[in-house]
């Protein structure tokens, strides 16, 4: 009985006994996030800011081993990880987000371009990497096959002639029942082919609207260009179809780039348009899809990418990053995308209060290197201006029209003053209203249009966008 009892008494300890013990032992190094985020303040002695919703309630495993005392940044990563939360400076503050996939940092930005200058090393194997990477954007963004164009005339408004200019508004099906609006601004007098010249927008305030976005159109018309300007998805008169809720659709990043294709359809089938002078420049937003267009689309010849271009940020709205283009080939970023884009002239305008701010240094060899491939170096330009911010600006604006004129062979004296200045008093900003193409509150809108997400989204499973 009694070697019994010893036998039943060991099978108790190795179990329960045991595994009790260990539950223990595991429970001890459970803490509360909040608890740890103070021991970390502490420790440190620094600041962390959070959102108490993010926080309260969570447990974290492990706690105490996933501090390292000799580094606070190396002991916030181990904590938040299990929660996909991380931290950005604030103001000298460390505040916690929710995972940003689409944001990092300049050091993994730097390891990043490192990681890619070891996939090749020569113009063959960049070609190969080029391949790769243009065959897998369009699938990835849906857009392989393209939808089929929906059989409608673009709609076009009255015409307004200013000074060596004139505008007119437009509106394109670009899927069934779906409209991108726009204006398109061209010489006065036409005699010969015009260049083209796309101009994609971004989130600054007002849209296409804004006076800055009118300059920058009405100064490429009259120095000689063909150049377009639209709404981004659910902004501006889209609105009219889809609650502005919808922009933050990933699907929203499909559509955009569907947008811009249509837009560029249309304006090289006036047969005024310049098939071998095709450009392409946006701001922010408009920037990732200046990158994206140039580097899908055979047909642009020329492109500036404004404030966007970076190697560890790829635009913070799904509109720009919804879509998976950027695990193409196992990862890629907006450098090599831009790159995508060599020998054919580029120029990459940056700022020194952005993402933009270490281009110079960072992205910018990254991309002589591949123009040297080609032996093209002097068709990659930087201009980069460290005291300013994240704006299409007059400064950015004239480098952009140095640049398009020496490459598309235009007359710069067009939009100079007397005194050799770039002239843009000569522009005249129009109200919103005049730019609208479906009337003061859309009563034009055409009897076809749909609205609202969900009829939103049952075209873009008609089309093969979404899946059924």
């Amino acid at each position: 009985m009694k070697r019994i009892f010893l036998t039943i008494l060991g099978i108790f300890l190795l179990s329960g006994g045991f595994a009790q013990d260990r539950q223990t032992a595991d429970s001890a190094f459970v803490r509360p996030l909040l608890d740890v985020l103070m021991d970390i303040e502490k420790q440190f002695d620094i600041t962390i800011k959070y959102d108490k919703k993010m926080i309260d309630g969570k447990m974290l495993k492990y706690a105490d081993w996933r501090i390292k005392p000799w580094s606070a940044e190396e002991s916030l990563n181990a904590v938040l990880a299990p929660f996909d939360y991380k931290f950005v400076m604030d103001n000298g503050k460390y505040k916690i987000k929710e995972f940003e996939y689409a944001r990092s940092n300049e050091a993994e930005g730097k390891k990043f371009l490192d990681y890619l200058e070891t996939l090749y090393s020569d113009k063959a194997g960049w070609e190969k990497r080029k391949a790769e990477l243009k065959s897998c954007l369009p699938k990835a963004l849906h857009l392989s096959p393209l939808p089929a164009k929906p059989d409608s005339k673009v709609i076009l408004t009255s015409k307004r002639k200013y000074d060596g200019y004139t505008v007119e508004n437009f509106a394109i099906e670009t899927l069934p029942g779906i409209y991108v609006t726009g204006s398109v601004y061209k010489p006065e007098k036409i005699k010969d082919k015009c260049p083209v010249m796309l101009n994609p927008n971004g989130h600054f305030g007002n849209g296409r609207y804004r006076e800055d976005q009118q300059k920058r159109c009405a100064m490429q018309a009259r120095m000689g260009i063909i150049s377009a300007s639209w709404d981004i998805f659910a902004w501006g008169e889209s609105l009219l179809q889809f609650d502005g809720t919808l922009h933050r659709l990933s699907a929203a990043n499909t559509i955009q780039t569907l947008n811009t294709l249509r837009v560029l359809d249309y304006l090289l089938s006036l047969k005024e348009a310049d098939h071998t002078r095709v450009g392409i420049t946006g701001g922010s937003g408009g920037g990732s899809m200046t990158m994206m267009i140039a580097a899908i689309d055979d047909r642009i010849t020329l492109s500036i990418p404004v404030v966007m271009l970076s190697s560890y940020f790829v635009g913070g709205c799904p509109c720009e990053s919804g879509m998976p283009a950027h695990l193409c080939g196992n990862r890629t970023n907006n450098a090599e995308i831009a790159a995508m884009f060599a020998p054919k002239p580029q120029l990459v305008l940056s700022d020194g209060k952005d993402w933009t701010n270490v281009v110079p240094e960072l992205e910018y060899p990254f991309l002589k290197r591949t123009y040297a491939f080609y032996n093209a170096e002097n068709n990659i330009e930087n201009e980069h201006f460290p005291t300013e911010g994240h704006d299409y600006g007059l400064s950015k604006r004239k480098a952009m029209y140095r640049f398009v004129a020496k490459h598309f062979n235009l007359d710069l004296n067009k939009i100079l003053d007397k005194y050799g200045e770039f002239d843009e008093s000569k522009v005249t900003v129009e109200k919103e209203s005049q730019m609208y193409v479906f009337g003061d509150k859309g009563e034009k809108l055409p009897v076809n249009a749909i609205k609202g997400k969900d009829a939103l989204l049952k075209v873009l499973r008609d089309v093969g966008i979404l899946d059924k």
